[in-house]
């Protein structure tokens, strides 16, 4: 038996998402602990799904629409392993590299406030995330007056001088 098909998330409104693959029951724990120490005011919720044992999904955070959500993202994707981080009052670029440091973590799927779909294999033995559809696909290539927006909005949020 060999099923492949895709999971649609529902990502809540001025959300962003780090979807990944982890391998330790402490992972919540220690996600909780990369989120604070990175962005202090940042609200979030995290969920894991063990792979092993009582094959559970745990879940933390401190905000609870934020901690159902990942929840949610966690039990419909459904993959052992598999880790959900959905944030508010901070972006993944804030956090992105302390998740990434936490050493049980093995993969990060993606880091986003897009629309996205986790594409899920599922076999006799479980289920595994095979990658993401992060957004939509080109439409273009950028213009001289695309790379003049992009410089002026970075420069408008701060990220650039």
């Amino acid at each position: 038996m060999l099923d492949l098909h895709a999971v649609k998330l529902r990502i809540p409104e001025n959300a962003n998402v780090v979807l990944g693959q982890s391998h330790f029951i402490k992972t919540v724990e220690d996600v909780y602990e990369a989120m604070i120490n990175s962005a202090p005011l940042i609200k979030f919720g995290i969920a894991f799904n063990e792979a092993s044992g009582p094959c559970l999904t745990r879940c933390d955070g401190n905000d609870p629409e934020l901690k159902q959500a990942a929840l949610e993202i966690a039990t419909s994707v459904g993959a052992g392993h598999f880790f959900a981080v959905v944030m508010r009052e901070a972006f993944p670029i804030n956090t992105l590299r302390a998740i990434q440091a936490t050493p049980e973590v093995c993969n990060i799927f993606c880091a986003t406030a897009n629309p996205v779909e986790v594409i899920v294999v599922e076999t006799e033995q479980g289920r595994g995330v095979l990658g993401v559809v992060d957004g939509s696909s080109p439409k273009g290539v950028e213009s001289p007056e695309h790379v003049s927006e992009r410089h002026g909005f970075l420069r408008k949020i701060g990220y650039k001088r």
